[in-house]
């Protein structure tokens, strides 16, 4: 991948507002690391120990790379990884009832509005100026 600098990027407050939410995930997932794990113990993710805190760093990792816009591409398909891999595994909520249910399927529908957003920044990065 070629993530030279000739892609025109989002607007830096566009992509500070993604961010800060981004962050904010990235940050109460290592607040939290001990409930994370033994919920994707739970949902039967294997060497929850090893791979919940190395998903969390590939969020905040790719997270400074759209908010710096370094490596844009890359750093946008990292999070489509990620939420392509973390959300139908861990807010399954198709398997839940309740208020459990109802909490998994508003941070299903969240993040796959961030999955959205991973791709339209995908895209803006493989755009080049003219």
């Amino acid at each position: 991948m070629n993530d030279a600098p000739t892609a025109t990027p989002p607007s830096r407050l566009a992509r500070l507002l993604y961010g800060g939410i981004l962050a904010y995930m990235a940050v109460d997932g290592f607040l939290n690391n001990d409930k994370r794990v033994e919920i994707a113990r739970e949902k039967g993710v294997p060497a929850p120990e090893v791979l919940v805190p190395l998903a969390t760093a590939k969020l905040l990792v790719a997270n400074l790379g759209i908010v710096l816009w370094k490596y844009p591409r890359a750093s946008a398909v990292a999070l489509i990884v990620f939420f392509l891999g973390t959300t139908p595994t861990i807010h399954d909520f198709w398997t839940m009832e309740g208020q459990e249910r109802q909490a998994n399927k508003i941070n299903f529908c969240k993040n796959v509005a961030l999955l959205g957003g991973a791709l339209l920044l995908f895209e803006a990065a493989s755009k080049r100026s003219e």
